[in-house]
């Protein structure tokens, strides 16, 4: 290892947020704040929650065929006959505008070389 490239350790002291302990630790600063410490954390306290994880995909697939079987059907939309009507008169005039422009003779141009 090269040497003066490293920064100094020294003994600082470490203050929890939560539950205001203080301890020794090792650090180039000579004094830090940490959100939990061993005294307050859940794991070391024991206080640590355990869920129940083998249940709970059976519980969303049970939920999910619920939910399927209460869900709707979706209705095919009826057009109301008055708009079918209107709508095929439309069409109708449609198609018998491009039959006229089909069927109207276009002038023929002569042009001379």
């Amino acid at each position: 290892m090269k040497k003066e490239i490293h920064p100094t350790t020294h003994a600082a002291t470490a203050t929890c947020n939560s539950c205001d302990a203080k301890f020794e630790v090792l650090s180039t600063l000579d004094s830090f704040n940490v959100e939990v410490c061993s005294q307050c954390h859940p794991f070391y306290t024991g206080e640590q929650r355990i869920m129940d994880t083998a249940g709970r995909a059976d519980r969303f697939m049970k939920r999910m065929e619920k939910s399927s079987n209460l869900a709707p059907k979706k209705k095919v939309k009826k057009e109301a006959p008055i708009v079918q009507e209107v709508t095929e008169e439309i069409a109708e005039e449609v198609i018998e505008d491009v039959v006229e422009v089909v069927e109207t003779p276009t002038e023929e141009v002569v042009t001379e070389a």
